[in-house]
Formats: C-alpha cells, sequence, structure tokens
C-alpha cells in the first residue's frame, strides 16, 4: 500500500471518484494536455472537474504527478463533500489566511475531526500529504 508514499494528484482524485462509486463523467472533453486518455486516473479527472472538485493546476495542466499538498486534500475532499458551511470562524492556524482557497475546507476539517493541525497553531497547508493521511481523511469524512 505504501503509506508513508506521497500521494500525487492523480490518485487523490481516482479515490474520490472510487469513493462516489466510479461515475462516468459527462463528457469526454479533456482540457489537460498531460491527462492520457489511456492514464488510470483519466475518468476520475473529467468527472472532479464536472463536479467542482478541482479545475486543475492551469487551463490546461492538471499535473497529476505532483504531490498533493494538505491544503489541496482538504480542498478537494471539502469540494467532494458539497462545500459544506463550517459551523466556526475561529482559526487557530496563523499558516491558514482567509480569503485563502482552502481557508473554509481546513476549518471544516477541522471541526469534523477529519484532519489536524501539523502543530497547535500551524496547519502546514504546503506539506505534502502520504496516503495514510489521505485515507484516513476519506475514512473520517464518510
Amino acid at each position: 500500500f505504501g503509506p508513508d508514499n506521497n500521494c500525487t494528484r492523480g490518485q487523490v482524485v481516482s479515490f474520490l471518484w472510487r469513493a462516489a462509486g466510479s461515475p462516468a463523467p459527462k463528457s469526454s472533453n479533456n482540457p489537460f494536455k498531460d491527462v492520457a486518455s489511456t492514464a488510470y486516473y483519466y475518468k476520475a479527472v473529467l468527472w472532479a472537474v464536472e463536479q467542482g472538485i478541482t479545475s486543475g493546476k492551469s487551463n490546461t495542466e492538471f499535473a497529476p504527478d505532483d504531490v498533493v499538498t494538505r491544503d489541496q486534500a482538504v480542498a478537494f475532499l471539502w469540494r467532494f463533500k458539497g462545500k459544506p458551511e463550517p459551523k466556526t470562524t475561529k482559526n487557530p492556524f496563523t499558516d491558514v489566511k482567509e480569503g485563502q482557497y482552502y481557508y473554509k475546507a481546513v476549518l471544516w476539517a477541522v471541526e469534523n475531526k477529519i484532519t489536524a493541525g501539523k502543530t497547535v497553531v500551524s496547519f502546514g497547508p504546503t506539506d505534502p500529504c502520504d496516503r495514510s493521511q489521505i485515507v484516513t481523511f476519506l475514512y473520517r469524512a464518510k
């Protein structure tokens, strides 16, 4: 399983897609030059874009082999769950600022005990996420 291996963006989107029952994407329009139709994550990426879970790193790049960071992982999961509003605005993390794309996702994930910070005052948004962390987030978000 490789629990300590860093998880890639392609893997995380595939995990979410499988958790949703591996639904067929509605369109085969693929804007990403780095997502081949033969890649295991191809349908997952198209589906995730349709669902608003991700839009890629740019209009033409998904970066499926890039290591997913904690901010990306929590934002993907939060969007997957329908962007639920956090019940609190209390933010204990000095490295998570209001207005950042993952701000509400982090508050929601912490309040729902999906994840905690790396320390009491640091979330570590740009730190890599390993496979054990991703599957734990998914399990806790059920």
